[in-house]
């Protein structure tokens, strides 16, 4: 970063090097970061806190198999801020950065890069090659990881962070589980899951829910032929797996519903069976043609559900039906009984195939078809399973062996068409899961798997929930809550490889078992040297064999599965810090667990929040974390989830490339996106933050700088002065008062919200005030921060006090949100004359504690004021903007009118600022609305309209009527009868405009006016001669300040100027000279011909800086000359001297910039020495700082224009 020695002037240079006009916020950063590197920042500012009270702060672990994504950003920028935070109100704050390596993200990789499509493929190559070839991925993009999140600005510990494939990590979910084991809240049991056949494993039910996609799928109409029926009658199912009929072993009705027979006309007079209130349903399908009515059926006969249960039929295809399987299915092909069917769709009748769906193997495994229910450690029963973990089917369909099951849909519907079993064919919308990895279809697949028990707890599940701070709450009491209240067992083992193994060893039946909580026990329980285990990775312990304790010939083997990679996330607050090896519990509980704070997005509430609560309340009976805050998803700007492949998003760093980290920051936090709600993101967006917030921030910093090096020059006591402002600041000037208000009730209100986590209410609030500091206190009190008002020097020093302490608390404030911002702006005030020497001894601004709230510096009514005057000075601009009047062209006089006297007190006690911000020359204020102000009532057609019906228009036509007087009435009564009193409106329902009471203008009057919020302004639009050459006066000054900003002149670089033009331009030298030169800093505006007089008496060589057209005035060409100001002879005074000496003196006094600085900081006379001459000069007898001055004293001593 640039910054001054301390030794330096605050010098023009300086001030450009430091504070250029055109600043790249992006370049700002990245020295920040180098300052920030060379500091090392994060690692000091840990150690400042060492012994401060700890803030417990858990970071969810990201996969590093890919690049960080905005998402990422987001819930890193709500984590950093919150951290910061905590940081900065006296807390440490341990941050360690996490990764999770295991599962499936990295496995489905790997299968890609080598081909692998099942189990024998791994096995050819090997557990070990497999593992290592995933172990090489899995930071494959952490160095890219590491170095966007600190462009963002955030400060987390990569160095120390915590890997899931950690021997130490892995011990500790291994110690997780068998904690769990030992509660008995662990199983191994035979269900129906979620199965993804891409990554060939379970998957757990909250997983299912992590990616829901609308999808087409066929959906069919199928007739099962009942056994010997005299009809030939069929019952009907209806399904949207057609891949599933082929394992068929029963049907399910409801027994409590009513069924029918009946003939179908429009299908060869064929008996189907199926729910009564589905026959509607049926038959628009079946009949395209013909109209729908009772004569395309015949209800043969009517039944109760339960009447056709034990009715046996033939199955479509006879894969499972001959003797081959009668060990495996008892009894078959028959109708069963239970309530989960319904006739809300399909036909009241399933089909049931055991092996994939949960129902069908629930009420199958009850009715005996197939064997017992596999919980405990028993070995999975056999069931009908043609398909094997890729998705395949296998035998005895053999038809279609090797074919996707998916795929063979088609196939299988032309099969049963040509059996004539199909009986309707449509597709079918509807919300189907996706494998969260892979991005393919799940299937629900009858598999063993380890379980832990969570409807076991449930109960505490919810009162732990009840326990815990949730930002927005709505997620905790709704979306949250009904997860837990509707939670299921969950799943934790996966069928895969590169994972924590489950430390669970048993023999080959499954009669003993021990669940390893160590690799200690490890190492004892198989009779192994102690150390000796290294990894705890499959190809390392699968080998391992314990010894029997119950049958000494036998040995147990680890079970073959690995541990859900959630299970291991979940597992982070011990497994990070190798708890319990390393860390007592009562360590542990005081300083480690629960954790303060954690924030992750939506998706995580069925994610890493909810494993996080299932594992803490198990094994302590508490909630894991005490505030949570949960942010929404963000999107691309269509709406649709981004995506690499459709390259519907900018590139993130390319983002901060261009307009800096901090712009990020602030717009993915001012976002409803941290209310939990989605955003659509917008590289716009970004951009506004720049130019709404960090331009208008980084000007008034810099317009500060500037006139505080103006100030420290001018003035031989500044800094005197400016400690003298210090214990007055805020008491003597109404602005000066106001932003020091308002920047206590900011801070008070800060530390409220932020302590209740609520970002979305303390950034808007932020960059409020902001919009505050730089559109309102700088603007109003631009000319006593530039010591141009003529006021005394002590209260241009309380203005530059001010204007510097609340910039400072700023910077202070918006650290945790826009930390490159703040610290730069920090790190520039270490280095300013007087503010270096103030209570900035803190190398980094994120060392600093937030200022603490100061009631007594708080002033609410006056506050309240302002917002009034404000208020006033809003509707006066928008009506110049709406006659298209400059600002800059004066009007005569604003009236304001308000019923509360209290509002007009307000507006009148700040008319300076009134006058000055509307450019009138009177600000008048009324109570009198009735004299002044005609209303007229408009209904709210859509909240009235809605309520009246067709009463409105009568009622509309009334409210429109009504007089001045009968509106007024209406609105000091709040409400009013309409249509003969037949109802009653308020005041939420009638919109009252105000306009000018016309009755009450003179002849030739021209006002316009606009309301709001019950104030009427009304500007004087008449125009004179003398207002129009004030408001040409102010045009010259506006084209003089760009053209001064155009050649890169600071406040400090005071200039003489010279003008020409047309009448306008004369007429404004006539009479308006000292008004601009006064604006100007230049004592008076000069015509340019005066310039040929200073060549041919003065100096021929006049240092101009600038000679240019600028805009035209009112059409009228101008021409402005700048030249350097400097110490001008005053002539009169050298009467006996040569003008050669003239010439070479005055040279002299312009070539010498320190000489009106000698000459400011003492009375006595300069002795200085010009063609071998010496010469006595004072200020103000010999020389004068303006132009002007030498131009009059020219004349007053005769001299002749040439």
């Amino acid at each position: 970063m640039e910054h001054l020695n301390c030794d330096e002037r605050l010098s023009s240079a300086r001030i450009k090097l430091i504070a250029p006009e055109n600043v790249n916020f992006a370049l700002r950063e990245e020295q920040v970061l180098s300052f920030w590197t060379q500091l090392r920042a994060f690692e000091r500012s840990n150690a400042i806190a060492a012994d401060r009270p700890l803030f417990t702060f858990y970071d969810g672990p990201p996969f590093a198999t890919g690049l960080p994504h905005y998402g990422h950003l987001l819930a890193g920028t709500i984590k950093d801020t919150v951290t910061r935070y905590a940081y900065q109100t006296g807390h440490q704050v341990p941050r360690r950065f996490g990764w999770d390596c295991h599962g499936l993200p990295v496995e489905y990789e790997i299968d890609q890069k080598l081909g692998i499509r099942s189990r024998e493929d791994v096995l050819k190559i090997g557990v070990a090659a497999y593992n290592e070839e995933c172990r090489k991925i899995v930071l494959r993009y952490s160095s890219e990881w590491e170095e966007i999140v600190k462009r963002m600005g955030r400060w987390i510990d990569f160095q120390n962070g915590y890997r899931t494939m950690d021997k130490a990590y892995m011990e500790s979910v291994w110690w997780v589980f068998s904690q769990l084991y030992e509660k008995g809240l662990v199983y191994r049991g035979f269900r129906v899951m979620p199965f993804s056949t891409a990554c060939r494993t379970p998957l757990s039910n909250f997983e299912t829910n992590l990616n829901y996609r609308d999808v087409q799928d066929p959906a069919i109409t199928v007739s099962f032929a009942l056994k010997d029926d005299p009809d030939n009658a069929s019952f009907l199912a209806w399904t949207t797996t057609p891949w599933t009929i082929p394992s068929n072993v029963a049907l399910c009705v409801n027994p409590k519903l009513d069924y029918v027979r009946v003939r179908d006309a429009s299908r060869e007079n064929r008996v189907w069976i199926l729910a009564e209130a589905r026959l509607g349903a049926l038959f628009k399908a079946c009949s395209t043609h013909k109209s729908h009515g009772q004569n395309e059926y015949t209800i043969l006969r009517r039944y109760q559900g339960s009447e056709l249960v034990g009715t046996r039929y033939e199955p479509i295809f006879g894969y499972f039906s001959d003797e081959s399987y009668a060990d495996h299915l008892k009894d078959p092909f028959r109708v069963l009984g239970d309530e989960f069917v319904t006739a809300d769709s399909g036909t009241g009748i399933v089909h049931l195939a055991p092996a994939f769906g949960e129902d069908d193997y629930r009420v199958c495994s009850r009715a005996g078809i197939i064997g017992g229910a596999g919980t405990g450690h028993d070995r999975p029963i056999w069931l009908p399973c043609p398909v094997d973990e890729s998705g395949l089917f296998t035998e005895p369909v053999s038809d279609f062996i090797g074919v996707y099951i998916k795929d063979a849909d088609r196939g299988l519907i032309r099969k049963m068409k040509a059996l004539g079993r199909l009986v309707t064919q449509e597709t079918y919308m509807h919300s189907y899961p996706f494998c969260w990895r892979s991005d393919t279809p799940l299937i629900y697949r009858a598999v063993p798997s380890w379980f832990v028990a969570v409807e076991q707890i449930r109960d505490l599940l919810i009162d732990c929930n009840r326990k815990t701070y949730w930002v927005p709450s709505a997620i905790k009491e709704h979306r949250f809550a009904n997860w837990l209240e509707n939670t299921r067992d969950w799943n934790v083992s996966r069928n895969r490889y590169w994972g924590t193994p489950l430390p669970v060893w048993t023999d080959e039946v499954g009669e003993e078992v021990v669940v390893v909580g160590s690799v200690a026990q490890l190492e004892e329980l198989a009779c192994l040297p102690a150390g000796s285990i290294q990894d705890l990775h499959r190809h390392h312990v699968d080998s391992i064999v314990i010894p029997s304790r119950i049958h000494p010939q036998r040995t147990l083997r680890r079970v073959e599965e690995v541990f859900d990679c959630w299970f291991e996330s979940g597992a982070m607050p011990y497994a990070s810090v190798h708890y319990p090896f390393e860390h007592t519990e009562e360590l542990f509980r005081v300083g480690m667990f629960p954790a303060q704070f954690i924030a992750e997005g939506l998706d995580q509430t069925r994610g890493w929040f909810y494993t996080l609560m299932v594992l803490g309340a198990a094994l302590f009976g508490e909630p894991p974390f005490k505030n949570v805050v949960v942010n929404g998803l963000v999107l691309a700007a269509d709406g649709k989830k981004m995506s690499k492949r459709l390259k519907n998003y900018p590139d993130p760093m390319n983002i901060v490339r261009s307009y800096g980290a901090d712009a990020l920051r602030l717009y993915l936090i001012n976002s409803p996106v941290v209310r939990g709600e989605p955003l659509r993101f917008r590289e716009s967006g970004v951009k506004d933050i720049v130019r709404d917030v960090l331009l208008p921030w980084y000007n008034t910093f810099r317009f500060f700088i500037q006139n505080l090096g103006a100030f420290m020059e001018s003035n031989v006591g500044a800094e005197m002065l400016l400690q003298k402002a210090r214990h007055t600041s805020g008491r003597t000037n109404p602005m000066d008062r106001w932003i020091v208000s308002l920047l206590a009730s900011l801070i008070s209100f800060f530390h409220q919200e932020m302590k209740a986590y609520r970002l979305y209410t303390v950034v808007p609030r932020l960059l409020s005030f902001i919009e505050s500091l730089t559109n309102w206190y700088v603007r109003l009190n631009r000319p006593r921060l530039k010591g141009s008002e003529r006021d005394t020097e002590l209260d241009q020093a309380i203005a530059l006090y001010t204007l510097g302490d609340v910039l400072c608390k700023l910077s202070n404030l918006m650290a945790p949100f826009a930390p490159f911002m703040a610290e730069w702006t920090y790190q520039t005030f270490r280095t300013l004359p007087f503010f270096r020497n103030w209570g900035l001894a803190a190398e980094s601004v994120h060392f600093l504690m937030m200022p603490a709230a100061n009631e007594s510096a708080t002033d609410l009514r006056f506050e309240d004021a302002v917002r009034n005057m404000q208020l006033a000075i809003l509707l006066g601009r928008t009506i110049r903007e709406r006659r298209n009047v400059a600002l800059k062209q004066p009007l005569r006089r604003v009236l304001v009118i308000h019923r509360d006297e209290r509002v007009l007190r307000d507006v009148s006690n700040l008319e300076k600022y009134v006058r000055s911000e509307l450019n009138v020359r009177t600000v008048e204020c009324s109570t009198d609305e009735d004299r002044y102000i005609s209303r007229r009532a408009v209904p709210d057609g859509k909240t009235l309209g809605r309520r009246l019906g067709s009463a409105f228009k009568e009622a509309s036509a009334e409210i429109r009527g009504w007089t001045p007087m009968q509106v007024a009435e209406f609105e000091r009564k709040g409400s009013a009868k309409v249509c003969q009193g037949n109802f009653e409106v308020s005041t939420q329902e009638i919109f009252i405009n105000r306009d000018v009471n016309r009755d009450m203008l003179r002849d030739g009057e021209d006002v316009e006016c606009d309301a709001i919020s019950g104030m009427l302004v009304v500007l004087d639009m008449r125009m004179d001669n003398e207002l129009y050459l004030d408001g040409m006066a102010r045009e010259v000054v506006n084209r003089v300040q760009r053209l001064r900003k155009k050649v890169g002149l600071v406040p400090s670089d005071r200039v003489d100027v010279f003008v020409h033009g047309g009448r306008v331009i004369e007429q404004v030298l006539r009479s308006r000279s000292e008004q601009v030169g006064m604006l100007l800093g230049c004592k008076r505006l000069l015509p340019v011909a005066e310039l040929t007089t200073l060549r041919a008496h003065i100096i021929p060589q006049i240092p101009v800086i600038v000679d240019d057209q600028v805009e035209p005035i009112n059409g009228e060409f101008v021409r402005v000359v700048l030249v350097r100001a400097g110490a001008w002879l005053l002539p009169s005074r050298f009467s006996a001297q040569a003008t050669p000496f003239l010439h070479a003196l005055q040279s002299y006094l312009l070539g010498s910039s320190n000489l009106l600085a000698v000459s400011n900081s003492s009375s006595e006379a300069v002795n200085i020495v010009v063609d071998s001459q010496s010469v006595r000069l004072c200020k103000d007898v010999h020389f004068s700082p303006y132009a002007a001055d030498c131009l009059a004293d020219m004349r007053d001593c005769g001299f002749a224009s040439p």
